[in-house]
């Protein structure tokens, strides 16, 4: 692994930069030290060399194996100076033609002409200890790599442009600069300090309480948009599980049949629930069966209830039995229930009453009745606003970080409303909540915690 910057300045690394498969071209990226002597290698003997050309241009050329001669494919070339790159570093770009097997020739002969191969997110890294992006902004990154929705995206994209990174540098300098008064207080005798010190520092303290409390309400947004939620639809056979399925999907995905015991395996489709990304599975119909095949998806039926964020429980009022719903209901975690009665475009008849209070919603998988009210009870449960706005949205890593910090706060405010005398305890308080917010942003940083963070990264990026 890397283990420091210097080591990072001296040598170059490689990777391809598109995704395998066809394509109109490829591109692999070189970044380091001796990028452009790496670079001329590949040239022909009268082009001119990489370093004499301006800065930011770039230029048509063919690349050749720089062991056999061989002519391995036209590409464009782009010159980044330092430190005007992503990397920060001296970097090239080849771009030639799209496909599996011209860009692994590509970097076949990048590699042999003395670059290596980068890690996992190796240039991030790089972007990041050379000061280009903070630690938030590297994460963005991934998220924006990652994202499944519009709203995923516009998120990652305010992260990237700093706002995250920015709220908790104001943050970070706000809890450095109480600590420093704290100790500075320290030189003083108790006679010489202000009589309103102590009541001022605790007014501050209490804004970087609400201010830390705030993005820590963004953790379940964020982790909704970065995770998704699983929402699976299950039943007994025939209450209308694959209709439902492709009512929501405004598509045909699943096979429909008045023949029991169709849908035999899950069936998994990625689903936007206003911007969050969702799987939504349809599952095998609940009941005993001697069929081996049919039990075994019955078994995954259940297997995923138990995983689901949400389990939309399909019920045909008009043909379920009480003693056949008494037997399901209990396999389900009441706080993930939601009752779809669905076939409500039928005539009304004997109804079965229902086992437990599990909130309710009426639909016509067929019609199309009840659909948006199913999607707002969904929201609900789920925890998911329509009001979108632009704003940071927080990860489980900075959600742990930043109780850290609210935790020192707090535990400086009941100190000193209690112990005005302990300063020097209060001041190590908010030192331990410095270092925490340090860490979200990259002021304070381990190889564990890049390593950790970079390991999610693609070749690549």
């Amino acid at each position: 692994m890397i283990t420091c910057p210097s080591e990072l300045r001296e040598q170059s690394i490689a990777a391809v930069a598109t995704p395998p498969g066809a394509g109109g071209i490829c591109v692999v990226r070189i970044s380091g030290g001796n990028v452009f002597q790496t670079v001329n290698r590949l040239l022909g003997a009268k082009v001119q060399r990489i370093e004499l050309r301006s800065k930011n241009t770039f230029f048509h050329t063919t690349i050749y194996d720089c062991e056999t001669g061989e002519s391995i494919d036209d590409a464009l070339v782009l010159i980044f100076h330092a430190p005007h790159s992503y990397t920060g570093e001296n970097t090239v770009e080849i771009q030639g033609h799209g496909g599996v097997i011209p860009a692994q020739r590509i970097l076949n002969a990048v590699l042999k002409a003395g670059a290596r191969m980068a890690e996992p997110g190796e240039f991030t890294r790089r972007a990041f200890l050379n000061g280009n992006l903070d630690l938030t902004q590297a994460e963005a990154v991934c998220d924006l790599i990652q994202s499944q929705t519009e709203r995923a995206a516009a998120a990652a994209r305010v992260q990237l442009d700093g706002a995250l990174g920015g709220e908790i540098h104001n943050l970070y300098h706000l809890i450095v600069g109480l600590s420093a008064d704290l100790e500075h207080v320290l030189d003083f005798d108790e006679g010489e300090i202000a009589d309103n010190f102590v009541h001022q520092t605790v007014r501050q303290l209490q804004q970087l309480k609400l201010a830390l409390e705030r993005l820590i309400s963004t953790w379940r947004e964020g982790e909704l948009l970065r995770r998704g939620v699983l929402i699976v639809l299950s039943g007994a056979p025939n209450a209308g599980k694959s209709s439902l399925l492709n009512a929501l999907l405004r598509r045909d995905r699943a096979i429909v049949h008045n023949l029991p015991g169709t849908t035999r395996d899950v069936i998994e489709e990625s689903y936007s629930l206003s911007g969050i990304p969702a799987r939504l599975v349809d599952t095998a119909g609940l009941r005993n069966s001697e069929d081996e095949v049919e039990h075994e998806g019955v078994q995954r039926a259940y297997a995923l209830i138990q995983q689901a964020d949400l389990n939309l429980l399909v019920i045909d009022q008009h043909a379920m039995e009480r003693e056949q719903l008494d037997s399901i209901v209990h396999f389900f975690n009441q706080d993930t229930l939601l009752l779809v009665l669905n076939k409500s475009d039928l005539p009304a008849g004997q109804q079965t009453p229902l086992p437990c209070d599990a909130p309710m919603v009426a639909v016509s998988a067929v019609t199309g009745e009840g659909l948006d009210d199913l999607k707002a009870v969904m929201k609900t449960r789920l925890g998911i606003t329509d009001n979108f706005q632009s704003h940071s949205v927080i990860s489980q890593r900075h959600l742990e970080e930043l109780r850290t910090a609210a935790r020192a706060v707090e535990e400086t405010l009941q100190l000193l409303t209690i112990d005005t005398a302990a300063i020097v305890i209060a001041a190590g308080y908010l030192r331990e909540g410095s270092e925490a917010l340090g860490r979200i942003t990259g002021r304070v940083y381990s190889e564990d915690l890049l390593n950790n963070i970079f390991g999610k990264f693609c070749v690549g990026k």
